[in-house]
């Protein structure tokens, strides 16, 4: 068996039939074997080319995050592995499990800078920089081995991008090979003294908050359970919006939270870093801090919490709730009418943002996946864009990759067929992989793109109107006319003035069951960073400062 055949045949023994990449002459041998896989049996692996290496890599992240499994994509060295670089930078922010596999040059010239083709000094070194875990095949015997060993740290204990890269001349290398059986991953137990100083701190608690992060995507039906015990609202914001139903009585947006946190006593943070809460919003002797992260480094990252609790959500928010003794909470209701009420009016001033994401929650199922790419309408959508459903809104965490949106769709859409999905993108980062309608319509991939077009970089705009005496460069733009654009490709257009008829272009795009893409041609919008570049409302702000717009 070559290399090539024993990394394809180790992917498909661990539940992963597709590869996202673009082939190249330091990887042929890994294409033939994927090849061959197909050829025997077309439903078990498949290959799906896009037509830069970033869209490989950022397909991966999308079907990753929309499912929860490993994913994995690859490229040539070099050029090609730094091409996947920003995708790769962007899963590690989100905990998202990429593997990627990377092409090396002949292996006797590695780190010898004799200038081979697509030669990148100390290659590994970079990946290890991006990266959990990542290791050299230099044998088809090896190759299950790391294979394992990769998808292993890419899910435990905190999900993240792992990669293994090979040399040209060990792809198609021939060798005996045994491949070891699956190892299922073990349950962390659970600290059984720091689950009882959790449940004391809850229990004494009068106004309870839960923040809930990525990590509590797996978690809903635990954490619903317990904030109806503790009468605790829930927040989230971005990566853990859908991890319990916006539209629930508990659930509260971002700003609403910050108001929240100024009165209460105890938060419960699940699978979150808790960053800007505890960096901005600031801390005091009267707030008690319980941790909930697979990450045993997180929950002292910025400050120690009063007790954290290390492992999966899920089975540590059973355990709580389980310990939890049994008094009655007095209804939250009021308060919470009060401070929805506030972010009602303040959102009523943010329109036409709020008029477009009414339209596309209107024509979106409920589980419909949205990708929001760094965008006006974006920005505004992490604040009260509606989510019932896990793993159906995705956001591109702390990197905020300006230009993610598009590919990242499209392998939601490959890892969900029968799903519908939008790619929410502004004129600026959707020109970032706009060639990539080319690969919806190669694969039948039906992403609709809906393009809010401002002719700008438009929060750089803003911020040099704002902060710099309106001294404008480099943020205005020229760009295409995107229905003409997206028909060259054979792709059905729209384009929409209104929210009303944006609502009615998505609707028929859908009803295609094909790529599509409406062209939204927008003016200037107003700002939505006072809702979620907070002011300090308590004590003092610890750690870093917060990040600017």
């Amino acid at each position: 068996m070559t290399t090539g055949e024993a990394v394809v045949e180790s992917l498909i023994r661990h539940g992963i039939d597709t590869l996202y990449a673009l082939p190249g002459v330091h990887n042929d041998a890994l294409f033939d074997a994927a090849q061959r896989a197909q050829g025997r049996d077309a439903g078990r692996f498949r290959v799906l080319h896009p037509r830069h290496e970033q869209t490989s890599a950022y397909m991966a992240l999308g079907a990753a995050l929309v499912t929860g499994r490993p994913q994995v994509c690859a490229a040539v060295p070099g050029p090609g592995l730094l091409n996947m670089a920003a995708a790769l930078l962007t899963a590690y922010g989100m905990g998202a499990p990429v593997l990627a596999l990377a092409g090396q040059i002949p292996s006797f010239a590695i780190d010898q800078g004799h200038g081979y083709l697509h030669e990148l000094p100390d290659q590994l070194g970079v990946l290890r920089h991006m990266t959990k875990y990542a290791a050299r095949i230099r044998a088809p015997h090896e190759a299950p081995a790391l294979v394992a060993e990769a998808l292993r740290a890419a899910t435990s204990p905190r999900s993240r991008p792992v990669a293994l890269e090979c040399a040209i001349d060990t792809w198609g290398a021939t060798g005996a090979v045994t491949f070891p059986a699956p190892t299922p991953a073990e349950a962390a137990p659970i600290d059984a003294e720091a689950l009882a100083q959790a449940c004391a701190i809850l229990e004494r608690a009068e106004r309870p908050l839960i923040v809930v992060g990525g990590g509590a995507l797996d978690a809903g039906p635990e954490l619903l359970a317990l904030a109806e015990r503790l009468e605790a609202p829930v927040a989230s914001f971005r990566r853990g919006r859908g991890a319990v139903p916006t539209t629930h009585r508990l659930a509260v947006s971002y700003p609403e939270a910050h108001r929240l946190w100024q009165h209460a006593d105890a938060v419960l943070a699940v699978g979150t870093r808790l960053l800007r809460q505890q960096s901005a919003w600031g801390m005091d002797a009267g707030l008690q801090i319980v941790r909930i992260d697979a990450d045993p480094e997180e929950p002292g990252r910025l400050r120690p919490p009063a007790c954290s609790l290390i492992g999966d959500a899920a089975p540590l928010l059973r355990a709580l709730a389980a310990a939890l003794g049994s008094r009655a909470r007095p209804s939250r209701a009021a308060e919470l009418a009060g401070v929805r009420a506030w972010f009602a009016e303040r959102l009523s001033r943010l329109e036409p943002q709020m008029g477009f994401l009414r339209a596309i929650r209107a024509a979106l199922p409920e589980d419909g996946i949205y990708v929001e790419d760094v965008t006006q309408v974006g920005f505004a959508s992490r604040l009260a864009f509606p989510v019932t459903r896990p793993r159906t809104y995705l956001s591109p965490g702390y990197q905020d990759t300006l230009g993610w949106g598009y590919g990242t769709a499209l392998g939601a859409q490959a890892a969900l067929p029968g799903r519908k999905v939008v790619a929410v993108c502004g004129d600026g980062g959707f020109l970032y992989q706009a060639a990539e309608l080319a690969t919806a319509m190669r694969h039948r991939l039906p992403v609709v793109a809906v393009v809010f077009d401002d002719g700008a970089f438009g929060n750089v705009r803003r911020i040099q109107q704002e902060r710099f005496g309106n001294r404008l460069i480099a943020s205005d733009l020229a760009n295409p006319d995107f229905v003409r654009f997206a028909e060259s490709f054979g792709m059905r257009a729209w384009r929409a003035a209104s929210p009303e008829a944006l609502e009615t272009a998505l609707r028929a795009a859908f009803a295609t069951g094909a790529p599509g893409l409406i062209h939204v041609p927008v003016g200037e919008m107003p700002s939505p960073w006072d809702m979620i570049q907070l002011p300090r409302v308590r004590g003092t702000a610890d750690g870093a400062r917060p990040e600017l717009p």
